[in-house]
């Protein structure tokens, strides 16, 4: 198989892992309530939910290594802490968000079978796949993502050439800031740490006598490519619901959206094509996610295949239990999560992309304990509590578009910069 096909495979895989339940039905209502300033929106959606998350898989080319070899400069412990926390958001909200999202969408409107129902055949078919963890990367790459991405740029496409290019008025305070904080809702950059892995040792089971740089150059490559794609189809899909912003009432919810959207672009057939979308873009993700949780479970277990299989049982029964629920309450549940965990994620990140003498262990250990400091007013505000630190947030700069931690950060990674540079 030539290198750009390879490439290309593989870019298929990650967008798939990528392309979920969040980043299907977010971007439409971004668009809807966006108007004139859906580029500014889309700019902030994509900053967090393509430019961040691409930046993670470069870290794993990188690193080749886990999700525990993020925070391992911190120390152990911390990479320890960091990596079961991310597993268990993971495995507990956007996982079984999936299932939630297919049934709602998918299997509601045809079946009108009960969520339980469809939770349980959704995971065990998961589950299925999961145990198949040799052919993941293929049956994703070859199979299931072009038959996502043909369905999306349907859509897209029929909408921006049906619809005159008249927009409505913006309905969000801040739309940069909005949409970087509903690019958390995505969560790709946790996706990043998580299926990053997973495409990681896909590569070494298929790559077994590839050299180090082959290997970084493939995942570097399809990385690049898997972003381009997410960036246009994010931005298609703003766009689309900007201009159906007259079609729908006000307070549409954004399943609903996507619901319309799909009727109105594809047409009589649009439960079939919505359905077919809707349940091959959550599976793949859900199947990422839990094969990503196992995969960490075994090599934490010394490379025990029993780990894998009773990690793997395990993620599917939560996702069981927690996929009856309604989207929009999950959606509300993994809120302060998320206001917590991907501002430590995204410096994790960034600073494995960095050098490694400009990302020295003691860089690390500042930057990172900065934004884990500064999170927690939006993380107390996330869960109702701002109160009990309202007369210190006018003292935070970003703090008023829960983006506190980020000046600290920078200033941290700055100061330790120059202190190594002239205090040696």
């Amino acid at each position: 198989m030539s290198h750009k096909k390879e490439a290309f495979i593989t870019a298929f895989a990650l967008f798939s892992l990528f392309f979920g339940a969040g980043n299907l039905i977010l971007p439409p209502l971004l668009g809807f309530h966006a108007g004139k300033l859906w580029w500014l929106v889309t700019f902030g959606f994509c900053l967090s939910a393509v430019v961040v998350p691409i930046l993670g898989i470069l870290a794993h080319a990188k690193l080749q290594g886990t999700i525990f070899d993020f925070g391992k400069k911190v120390s152990a412990s911390f990479s320890l802490l960091y990596s079961v926390l991310v597993y268990a958001i993971a495995i507990c909200l956007p996982s079984p968000r999936t299932a939630a999202v297919t049934h709602e969408l998918a299997v509601a409107p045809l079946m009108g079978s009960s969520a339980l129902t469809t939770s349980i055949c959704y995971f065990v078919l998961v589950f299925i796949f999961v145990m198949n963890r040799s052919r993941i990367l293929d049956i994703i790459g070859k199979i299931l993502t072009p038959v996502i991405f043909i369905i999306l740029v349907l859509v897209i496409g029929i909408a921006i050439g049906s619809y005159d290019f008249i927009l409505g008025n913006i309905q969000f305070k801040n739309p940069f800031s909005d949409g970087i904080l509903e690019g958390y809702q995505t969560f790709d950059a946790i996706g990043a740490v998580v299926v990053g892995g997973v495409i990681i040792i896909s590569v070494n089971l298929k790559k077994t006598e590839a050299s180090y740089e082959e290997k970084k150059t493939l995942i570097l490559r399809a990385g690049l490519i898997a972003g381009l794609a997410l960036l246009l189809i994010y931005a298609g899909l703003i766009i689309t619901g900007a201009l159906m912003h007259g079609e729908f009432d006000p307070s549409i919810s954004r399943t609903a959206l996507l619901s319309g959207i799909g009727a109105k672009t594809l047409g009589p057939s649009a439960n079939i094509f919505l359905s077919l979308l809707v349940g091959l873009a959550c599976f793949t993700t859900a199947v990422g996610i839990v094969t990503g949780t196992s995969d960490f479970s075994k090599h934490l277990f010394g490379n025990s295949q029993k780990a894998y299989v009773v990690t793997a049982l395990l993620c599917c029964f939560l996702g069981i239990l927690v996929g009856q629920f309604d989207v929009a309450y999950i959606i509300a549940v993994a809120l302060p999560a998320l206001m917590f965990i991907y501002p430590i994620t995204i410096v994790l990140i960034i600073l494995n992309v960095l050098p490694d003498k400009m990302a020295t262990v003691k860089i690390f250990r500042a930057v990172v304990v900065a934004t884990i400091i500064f999170s927690i007013p939006d993380f107390l505000g996330s869960i109702g509590w701002g109160h009990l630190i309202a007369q210190w947030q006018p003292y935070i700069p970003l703090s008023q578009f829960s983006l506190g931690w980020v000046l600290p950060a920078v200033l941290a990674f700055f100061f330790m910069q120059i202190s190594q540079r002239y205090g040696n």
